[in-house]
């Protein structure tokens, strides 16, 4: 090195120094009063520079076109994971976890508030053109069917009209709200000889009926609810605990599905949350008591890395023998999404749930998470016969809402970055069509070499109008404030308008979503419609943060809402 350079920096450093001193000096030499005084117009004078800067840079940015600031969004975000398909190495969940992802940090500037009240005003415009049609073609029956412009009976108790309550409670559609609550009070009957579905009915109708009660305190809503609970508690009549999947509401009577002699292990793990908020409210804990012992059962048989099976019979109370198929979809779903929302509800004062939930995340990202080719996409498939199956129902995409949930109320970071893998996937499901709308099933394509990562087979290529992908992303919006899971949330409710919307009312869903021009209407708009997917698109774009907080409320899996009781109690 120059010796020159080096004496020239020396001299740098002990001038330097004798500046510090000197100031020290100085300072030192001050009374407290007069440092005081300085100190108060050093801090007045940052914040007139805060003050003035930030306004700048406010109007800076409300001056951009908004098309350019939902531009500048997508930009990034699709960097961002281009950036992470090439540093991708390994399809084992554990390596992810260093893998860049868009910022949590919110991005709530970037979209104008008027954008916002526009999207929540096409939402609502939506639910009224679902409910018009519903009231004038299908009055208190369970589903429409828009195009013959009729009606549908499953169980015959108002399935859509009752799903549809806390929804048009919360958009505030108060003369819709209350001709309902009134067919409620009125024609609303329990006392029928009909079987219907334990399951079914009970995050439906009661989960409705309880959740309309939260949210106007009206105590008809709690009054129907009672009864039927009262109605439903035969089917816990059985030799193990376990329910049976039918009961007749009249007699009494319950039984297994005709088509098998045992009952599915989501539907008696998916109830809890809705008995035991009932023996909360009434104080009687015959209701909590029953749900509770299928529970302890169903953890005391064994299992494949805490994945359950499909099915379980309500006679011996153990898993149905033979081949199993573990699967996050049909018929074992929701079983892992209540045990992560009763650890919630609690008050997280069991952890026994706490456990339970976080044996199933090891066990699926062991068991069934994979990547598909080329585009890496994470997906959650299943194991049939001991073989995995590249295989996802749409009725997966709930997963990463849960997961997101989770590390909402204090769980691993990895669950967040997994949560955000699967959405993204989830989306892509929709993005990838013709129709943009996800088909009810898909397979993903494993072999490195060429092909693309979805494939759709013919008998899959159904849209039912499903809610679970847009509840993943209201999730993620409300716990890490980024606007793509929102853009995204609008691409999908644009295609529900575009395809399945019918003009004389109501939504159908549709055979083929390979097909624009021909997407083959099925004439069905199933209730879930109107109490889960305008739902959480809704609040999807709310920025409203005392609407329905995360830290006092959970939704049940047909999202309706049930408080946290620690939160009552407090």
């Amino acid at each position: 090195m120059d010796p020159r350079k080096v004496d020239v920096e020396s001299n740098i450093q002990i001038n330097h120094l004798q500046k510090r001193k000197q100031i020290r000096r100085v300072w030192n030499s001050l009374t407290s009063f007069q440092k005081n005084i300085i100190l108060m117009l050093f801090l007045f004078s940052l914040l007139v520079y805060y003050l003035f800067f930030t306004q700048i840079i406010s109007i800076s940015d409300s001056a951009l076109p908004e098309n350019q600031a939902i531009d500048r969004i997508f930009t990034d975000y699709n960097n961002l994971f281009e950036e992470q398909n090439e540093n991708v190495q390994t399809s084992e969940f554990q390596s992810q976890t260093s893998r860049s992802y868009p910022p949590i940090t919110p991005t709530r500037n970037h979209i104008s508030e008027s954008i916002l009240t526009d999207r929540q005003k096409a939402v609502v415009s939506a639910m009224k053109h679902a409910w018009n049609g519903y009231v004038e073609y299908a009055w208190g029956k369970d589903m429409l069917k828009p195009i013959s412009r009729s009606s549908q009976e499953w169980f015959g108790l108002g399935l859509t009209l009752i799903d549809a309550l806390d929804t048009l409670f919360i958009m505030n559609l108060t003369s819709e709200f209350k001709q309902a609550r009134d067919w409620v009070q009125h024609s609303l009957n329990f006392d029928r000889n009909i079987f219907v579905n334990l399951f079914e009915t009970t995050i439906r109708v009661l989960g409705g009926l309880l959740s309309s009660y939260y949210l106007s305190r009206d105590p008809i809503f709690l009054e129907k609810a009672r009864i039927l609970g009262d109605k439903l508690m035969p089917s816990f009549n059985t030799p193990s605990g376990i329910p049976r999947s039918d009961v007749n509401l009249h007699t009494g009577v319950s039984s297994d599905p005709k088509w098998d002699k045992h009952s599915t292990v989501s539907e008696v793990t998916s109830i809890q949350l809705e008995f035991k908020y009932l023996s909360y409210l009434t104080g009687d804990k015959m209701y909590s008591d029953a749900v509770e012992r299928v529970m302890i059962q169903i953890q005391s048989l064994p299992k494949t890395d805490f994945l359950v099976p499909q099915f379980i019979s309500a006679d011996t109370g153990d898993f149905k023998p033979g081949a199993r198929t573990l699967t996050m979809g049909s018929r074992a779903d929701s079983y892992y999404e209540y045990l992560l929302k009763q650890w919630i509800m609690a008050g997280k004062t069991d952890d026994r749930y706490r456990e339970w939930y976080l044996q199933t995340v090891d066990g699926v990202t062991k068991r069934l998470l994979r990547y598909s080719e080329p585009s890496r996409l994470a997906l959650i498939g299943e194991i049939v016969n001991n073989q995995f199956s590249p295989k996802m129902d749409h009725l997966v995409c709930f997963y990463p809402g849960t997961l997101t949930l989770g590390y909402y109320h204090g769980l691993s970071p990895e669950h967040l970055i997994l949560g955000k893998e699967l959405a993204y996937t989830c989306y892509q499901m929709y993005a990838r069509t013709a129709t943009k709308l996800s088909p009810e099933i898909v397979y993903f394509n494993l072999q490195s070499g060429g092909g693309e990562d979805i494939i759709i087979r013919d008998l899959d290529a159904h849209n039912l109008l499903r809610p679970e992908t847009v509840e993943s992303l209201y999730y993620l919006y409300k716990v890490t404030g980024d606007r793509i899971y929102q853009e995204w949330g609008w691409e999908i409710f644009n295609a529900f308008e575009k395809i399945t919307r019918i003009a004389t009312g109501g939504y159908s869903s549709i055979n083929n979503v390979r097909s624009e021009t021909h997407p083959h209407y099925r004439d069905l708009m199933e209730s879930f419609f109107l109490g889960e997917t305008l739902k959480y698109l809704f609040l999807l774009f709310s920025e409203d943060e005392s609407l329905l907080p995360l830290n006092s409320i959970l939704f049940n899996t047909e999202a309706h809402i049930i408080p946290i009781l620690q939160e009552l109690n407090n």
